[in-house]
């Protein structure tokens, strides 16, 4: 399936066939961008999960660490991005109150292409991370929406979801 170069597709080469696309020539700029998700569970699985009552240990810490490490790897798991030299990744944790774990990712760095996928990525491995360490609790946990909130530099400029899906 050939494309043409003018359909605005840029990650196919004149072949039809996937590509990483070339940023040689683009200006370094701040790039952000912020993402959440949450995972929904049983009142019991969030209230340990507060309390730090969970056997395998302290699963917000462990998110917190997972969603840093699979930011910074991103481009392992993604074939077309770009490796980027991250310059802050934070990750925060808010709920309910009763049933639903809300997970944030804010992802920065100062390059040639932007951070969402880094900031999508980061947010759903907390999130299959705290399912992994509540599992033995209840199976049934509920992982999504993901979704991208905001995104800040580059040529396309900035983006804001229009409502955000829990507290920040």
């Amino acid at each position: 399936m050939m494309r043409d170069a003018h359909d605005g597709l840029t990650h196919f080469n004149e072949q039809g066939r996937a590509v990483m696309v070339d940023v040689s020539d683009k200006p370094v700029s701040a790039r952000t961008a912020k993402a959440e998700g949450k995972v929904v569970m049983a009142p019991d699985t969030l209230r340990r999960i507060r309390e730090g009552a969970v056997a395998k240990g302290d699963v917000l810490a462990v998110a917190q660490v997972a969603g840093i490490q699979a930011a910074k790897k991103t481009s392992d798991w993604i074939p077309m991005c770009h490796p980027l030299p991250l310059t802050g990744v934070n990750i925060t944790f808010g709920d309910n109150g009763k049933d639903t774990l809300f997970i944030t990712a804010e992802v920065k760095t100062t390059g040639k292409t932007g951070v969402e996928m880094e900031a999508l990525t980061a947010v759903s491995a907390a999130a299959l991370t705290v399912y992994d360490m509540c599992k033995a609790l209840q199976k049934d946990m509920v992982i999504g929406p993901v979704q991208l909130l905001l995104k800040t530099g580059g040529k396309n400029g900035d983006y804001e979801a229009a409502s955000e899906a829990g507290p920040a």
